[in-house]
């Protein structure tokens, strides 16, 4: 019998713990969100990240002469430059068509970035919209139109540039290229 008391005597003192310990998480992130939950995002700002990506044709239309057209799939991660939190180690996935006829080549498509909650920021881009006024990020323009989460209501522009990675080996025409973003976002 005697561990029998034992037990129901340690009861109240566990109990006690337990409220302890969840009032002091309450009062912490009351007073201390970003200690308890992470530091919050920006709500509007301008920073640089890379993307790395590996590019995979997924379908080729190729008329000799005449002009090309690839369906792409791109997956990669992204690395904010200046350290920052926004843009900072998400995954990328995209889709594009790139298409070559005469002196016509360019590259369209959309992209989702997710960070490790499951938030998502979702974009289009376009080669042909280079932003002029940054020479440095010519190779074309995301424009962010919106996300899910912490990301709901962003907006913003991200001007890129496009830089080519040595060719990856083994079959299927898999390519890798670095892709430096300038992104300029406003949530509200």
């Amino acid at each position: 019998m005697k561990p029998i008391n034992l037990i129901i005597i340690g009861a109240p003192a566990a109990a006690t713990t337990l409220v302890k310990a969840a009032l002091l998480s309450g009062v912490l992130m009351a007073f201390a969100p970003g200690i308890v939950l992470g530091q919050p995002i920006e709500k509007k700002g301008t920073t640089p990240y890379v993307t790395h990506f590996i590019f995979r044709p997924l379908m080729n239309i190729d008329i000799a002469d005449l002009g090309t057209a690839t369906a792409l799939e791109a997956v990669g991660t992204t690395e904010n430059m200046k350290g920052e939190k926004m843009f900072d180690k998400m995954s990328a996935h995209c889709t594009a068509l790139s298409v070559a006829s005469g002196d016509k080549k360019y590259i369209d498509g959309a992209c989702v970035l997710a960070d490790n909650d499951g938030d998502k920021i979702f974009s289009t881009f376009d080669t042909r919209d280079v932003d002029k006024s940054q020479p440095d990020m010519g190779c074309g323009t995301h424009i962010i139109t919106g996300g899910t989460g912490k990301y709901a209501g962003i907006t913003g522009s991200e001007p890129f540039a496009c830089i080519a990675m040595p060719a990856l080996s083994g079959p299927g025409g898999y390519t890798a290229m670095d892709i430096p973003h300038n992104t300029t976002w406003e949530i509200k």
